[in-house]
């Protein structure tokens, strides 16, 4: 199956399109805002702590928001059912998030995997809804788990060399 791409989406035609715009340009200028503050730490030990702590905060509010999924769950249980199915994915991932605030370094791998999944996700409904199938009010949703997905790979802790690895179980 290949995908016509000469199909555009015309700005007159969709009036959703400048609210799209607005939001990639609000996430431009978070990026840009958080690389602004690491640079403005002087040592790197400051911008290690101002790191760690972007992480914890952004692990706490992902992992709430995807934890609240568990209401909604109960509605629509009866509907749709891959509904039900991915949202149970996420409110378990929003628990393990929850729990990985406590040392992040040790959970390297499981945030990795929800930044990657996030952004696997937002591709999968980019894709759908450039081919029509599902509808162009569930864009928002394609730029939220975009940006919990960038920020989650962004900030994840750097992967430790052997030599630390073994000193710190040592």
């Amino acid at each position: 199956m290949l995908i016509d791409l000469s199909m555009r989406h015309d700005e007159d035609a969709d009036p959703d399109i400048p609210m799209l715009k607005k939001a990639k340009s609000r996430v431009r200028e978070g990026a840009i805002a958080i690389g602004a503050i690491m640079l403005l730490a002087t040592k790197p030990e400051e911008a290690a702590m101002l790191r760690e702590r972007a992480l914890k905060t952004v692990l706490v509010v992902v992992g709430l928001l995807f934890t609240a999924g568990a209401i909604p769950l109960t509605m629509f249980f009866s509907r749709e059912p891959a509904v039900p199915m991915i949202m149970s994915i996420y409110v378990t991932l929003g628990i393990f998030l929850l729990l990985a605030v406590r040392d992040p370094a040790a959970n390297r791998s499981l945030i990795a995997f929800g930044g990657w999944a996030n952004l696997a996700h937002a591709g999968v409904m980019a894709a759908q809804e450039y081919r029509n199938v599902i509808e162009r009010r569930e864009l928002v949703g394609v730029v939220v788990f975009a940006i919990v997905g960038a920020v989650l790979v962004a900030l994840a802790p750097a992967k430790q060399s052997v030599e630390k690895a073994s000193a710190v179980v040592a």
